[in-house]
């Protein structure tokens, strides 16, 4: 175990934070997938021993991605933003078409499919914080600063947002927050806003998705005067969370995961509540804010522009989508397609949220290595 521990580096928090998540991660997911696996004719133990083996590859992942330096990514950002553009137009012409969206791409050979989007937040950020970042001397510059820092995030919202609405707003706002600590000025910013709600208004009302928007919006403002199948989803995941109580009915013992859809995904936070109560909701909750509390210190003590402005985007990037699929099961929010970082069975999402974890250790390293250095000079003088 000392070894293990000896070969990992960076805030041990959040160590414990992805070990936790995954726990729930399991005990959620093999409490949610008896339906599904009943659709594809396999045992439950199957599904959840491939979720499982994302998990261990996720770990694997994060590792890799925590020992790297993480000013190496500074030079990834510039190539992950031009592979990023055309895969996300190859999705969109020719992705797999699910539920009325194309926002997966089959990995060849391997069976598996992955969201452009993930790849996309993880390139939008890295590229944002190494050019606010290379950029502050002229920062107020508008050819040489804002042009670039304007194209890129509009460029990839609106390629986002035609087959993935929910996950490019969300992006659009960690870009304006990065924006704002980056030192653009609040009238850049407004231009910036400006151009996304123009974006999202023809999205909305002119996009391909649009006749969906508009329902799912019209379903969460009056549920009262829509059909019953139309908010089937959002109704279940209200009962699941009622009828779990203070203390939830126990693991395993769910009875809404037979009717709710994607239980096992989308609306994985319900059944946890339902099973775990509100005790074990509060908790998973905590857990989050946790995470933002420790990636906020890393923020505030990241001795390069670069670092702060990375670990602030990704750590921004992860809580914001928890705390949006939590909204969305307990109605606060209209039904989207928004995964639980590291509990929900998301394929390749959890890869790719791993690699943001790692990242973040990453910047987390500069911080706590000098300090072993200084240390290991004064126990060498005395």
């Amino acid at each position: 175990m000392d070894s293990i521990l000896s070969k990992t580096k960076g805030d041990r928090w959040i160590w414990l934070i992805v070990i936790l998540l995954s726990i729930i991660s399991l005990l959620a997911v093999y409490s949610s997938i008896g339906t599904l696996a009943f659709k594809r004719g396999v045992g439950a133990e199957s599904i959840l021993m491939k979720h499982l083996a994302m998990i261990i590859g996720g770990l694997g992942l994060m590792y890799i991605s925590h020992k790297l330096d993480y000013r190496y990514y500074a030079g990834i950002s510039k190539i992950l933003m031009i592979a990023t553009i055309p895969l996300l137009l190859y999705t969109l012409l020719f992705g797999s078409h699910v539920n009325d969206a194309s926002r997966w791409i089959a990995i060849p050979g391997t069976g598996l499919s992955f969201q452009t989007s993930d790849l996309a937040k993880l390139a939008l950020i890295t590229y944002l914080a190494r050019t606010l970042s290379r950029k502050q001397e002229n920062i107020k510059d508008v050819k040489q600063s804002f042009i670039p820092i304007m194209g890129s995030v509009c460029v990839v919202f609106i390629l986002i947002a035609l087959a993935n609405l929910s996950t490019a707003l969300m992006l659009f706002g960690v870009s304006i927050l990065l924006l704002i600590i980056g030192r653009i000025s609040i009238k850049q910013i407004a231009i910036v806003c400006l151009a996304g709600a123009v974006l999202l208004a023809g999205v909305i009302f002119l996009g391909p998705r649009r006749h969906t928007y508009i329902s799912r919006i019209q379903t969460f403002r009056h549920p009262e005067k829509v059909t019953s199948d139309k908010s089937f989803q959002s109704d279940h995941a209200k009962i699941a969370i009622a009828t779990g109580g203070i203390f939830g009915k126990g693991a395993g013992h769910s009875t809404e995961r037979y009717f709710l859809p994607d239980s096992f995904s989308d609306e994985i936070y319900a059944i946890i509540v339902e099973e775990y109560g509100l005790v074990g909701g509060f908790a998973l909750v905590g857990i989050y804010l946790f995470l933002l509390y420790r990636c906020i210190k890393i923020v505030t003590r990241a001795p390069k522009a670069f670092g702060a402005l990375l670990a602030a985007g990704l750590s921004f990037s992860l809580t914001i989508q928890a705390f949006a699929n939590m909204a969305v099961a307990v109605g606060l929010g209209p039904v989207t397609g928004v995964p639980l970082p590291l509990v929900s069975m998301g394929g390749t999402s959890i890869l790719f949220t791993s690699v943001a974890f790692g990242i973040i250790l990453s910047v987390s390293r500069d911080i706590d290595e000098p300090k072993k250095v200084v240390i290991g000079e004064i126990r060498e003088a005395a």
